[in-house]
């Protein structure tokens, strides 16, 4: 019987939806999972799912303005909004952890919040491991997603899209530009990306808040800020996100290290779930080696 549960909970003044994983070794820190840009917490269950065969607690996390969580306020800045939420989130776990620590772990949009937690010394946070974290170097992505074919009729169309259609055409962007290997990505992972998006409206609105949070990931890091160990993980086959970007975080972070994952695209915890439960849980140990 798994031990993957779901609820509803308020953090830093937003409601949200918490994927968790209860139980897990009394003695480890409680990890916090943050999905990425237009994501849900429904992209980590294949992760939670190899963390509760090692013994581990974790919660997973709708961000706000994504998922079933509630709006960002569109009159303020995008990435404070997320930082309070991040760190209401840590404080939680930490409260429940039986070293008062937490690690936190972001993808992408939000492997850039988990390395803005780490700048704050006031935030208990053991250690953070940003996955393809956005704001280093990475494609213009909100120019190539508007210029797909797909989601250029989607757009254009003069008629009421049926939900079945736009699903489909975020589907297969997601796949396309997600993944190091589309044809084998677990169709439940799709369907999980594609159940917040089946709109035009959400799609209007989603590319909306991407416009506005690149402006601000321009100049999102203090760097010289962070204490804590910090593990970089990218995917070797990324191109949403560069790995050439972690040069500046192993340049201006003392300790902090990196792991690329082989065969594997923008989103390890949906492509190579085991491999990135196996970092997470050595860390902030020696990173183990494969065989």
């Amino acid at each position: 019987m798994t031990a993957i549960r779901e609820h509803r909970i308020e953090l830093g003044g937003f409601e949200t939806r918490a994927v968790e994983l209860d139980g897990g070794a009394a003695d480890a820190p409680a990890m916090v999972l943050l999905h990425g840009f237009s994501d849900s917490a429904d992209c980590w269950r294949p992760l939670l799912a190899a963390l509760e065969r090692r013994g581990r607690r974790a919660v997973a996390l709708d961000m706000p303005g994504f998922g079933q969580a509630a709006r960002l306020d569109r009159e303020a800045s995008i990435l404070p909004q997320l930082d309070v939420f991040a760190a209401a989130a840590i404080e939680r776990e930490a409260e429940r952890s039986a070293d008062g620590e937490v690690i936190v772990a972001g993808n992408s949009l939000d492997g850039c919040v988990a390395l803005r937690a780490a700048q704050y010394d006031a935030l208990p946070v053991a250690g953070v491991v940003p996955v393809a974290p956005a704001g280093l170097e990475m494609a213009r992505w909100v120019s190539i997603i508007e210029r797909e074919a797909p989601l250029r009729w989607l757009m254009r169309s003069p008629l009421p899209v049926p939900e079945v259609v736009v699903r489909g055409v975020v589907g297969q962007m997601y796949r396309s530009m997600a993944f190091a290997r589309p044809g084998e990505v677990d169709r439940a992972a799709v369907a999980s990306f594609t159940r917040h998006v089946s709109t035009k409206r959400d799609v209007v609105r989603i590319l909306g808040t991407g416009h506005r949070v690149v402006a601000e990931l321009r100049d999102a890091f203090e760097l010289e800020r962070i204490r804590c160990p910090v593990l970089l993980v990218w995917g070797e086959q990324d191109r949403m996100v560069f790995a050439s970007g972690a040069e500046r975080v192993l340049r201006e972070v003392a300790g902090s290290r990196i792991e690329v994952i082989e065969h594997c695209g923008h989103c390890p915890q949906v492509e190579e779930p085991e491999r990135l439960a196996d970092l997470l849980v050595a860390f902030p140990d020696p990173v183990p080696q494969p065989a």
